[in-house]
């Protein structure tokens, strides 16, 4: 377990040296979609920064309602036009069945797992470009990142005028 006490002490650190960004609206425009997985580095492995982007983590990355709630208030309230869902090569949600989750945590909720990269990807993307509300989405694209060599591939993408 995280010792309490060394994180607030870490954060003193962070808080009187940190950059400073004013502007909610993510400068490049941009959200991520990814997996929670304590091995993703997102900002580093998209070299990003900062104030760049949105970044909404949850097991498998993929595009669940909470995921929609908040990409409806990027798109609209933030300037959101461009949406990257990315998941992860050796995630525990590849190879496992629903029933077999469900058994494991003892909770009744749909998992979502994977049993294909590109197959749900393409999926949640589909998802993404098929919801009018989403409309101000100009590019949305599906990522594949791989944990052992930190590459990323890219997978599907679904371009609007």
């Amino acid at each position: 377990m995280a010792d309490v006490a060394q994180l607030l002490a870490a954060n003193r650190g962070y808080a009187s040296a940190r950059a400073s960004v004013a502007d909610p609206r993510p400068s490049r425009h941009l959200a991520v979609v990814t997996c929670m997985d304590a091995r993703i580095d997102v900002f580093a492995a998209l070299g990003l920064h900062l104030g760049e982007a949105h970044v909404i983590r949850n097991a498998g990355g993929r595009v669940t309602e909470d995921v929609l709630r908040s990409l409806a208030l990027s798109s609209h309230v933030l300037g959101v036009h461009t949406v990257v869902v990315m998941q992860h090569t050796k995630c525990g949600l590849a190879g496992v069945s629903n029933e077999e989750l469900q058994e494991r945590t003892g909770a009744d909720l749909g998992f979502l797992p994977i049993d294909d990269h590109a197959a749900a990807l393409t999926e949640d993307i589909d998802l993404l470009a098929s919801l009018s509300y989403l409309s101000g989405l100009r590019m949305i694209a599906g990522f594949v990142y791989n944990v052992e060599s930190g590459e990323i591939e890219d997978v599907v993408r679904r371009e609007r005028p």
